[in-house]
């Protein structure tokens, strides 16, 4: 159960890069994801771990990347996410957000900040 508890957190994806450090949720899950004003075109994907070091890309049971498609995430955006995506990152700590997907990161040509919304697991 998700508590209605929100704390917004930023992190960064830095010039000629496409994936942002790691973010330790703890009892925390992500819910939605604002954009800056410049977004260079590209889905947003996701790397999880269970220690915080050993990052691998992010899959359902199914073997489908998780991932938010282009055509949803765009310059200046909020995104919050639907239950079903909330639920499957519910049981990741540890999480670094790619822009593009696995076999197509797209550099972001700028530092860019992302506004993370997270939520509290009850």
């Amino acid at each position: 159960m998700l508590s209605p508890t929100r704390r917004p957190l930023d992190t960064t994806i830095a010039n000629g890069a496409w994936l942002t450090d790691a973010i330790d949720l703890d009892n925390e899950v992500l819910a939605a994801i604002k954009t800056p004003s410049v977004w260079t075109t590209a889905a947003i994907s996701f790397q999880a771990s269970i220690d915080g070091t050993n990052f691998d890309d992010l899959y359902d049971s199914g073997g489908t990347e998780v991932s938010i498609a282009s055509g949803n995430v765009a310059a200046n955006r909020f995104v919050a996410f639907q239950s079903s995506l909330i639920d499957l990152l519910r049981g990741v700590r540890y999480i670094k957000i790619r822009s593009g997907v696995t076999g197509a990161p797209v550099t972001q040509t700028e530092l860019r900040t992302l506004r993370l919304s997270l939520r509290q697991v009850a």
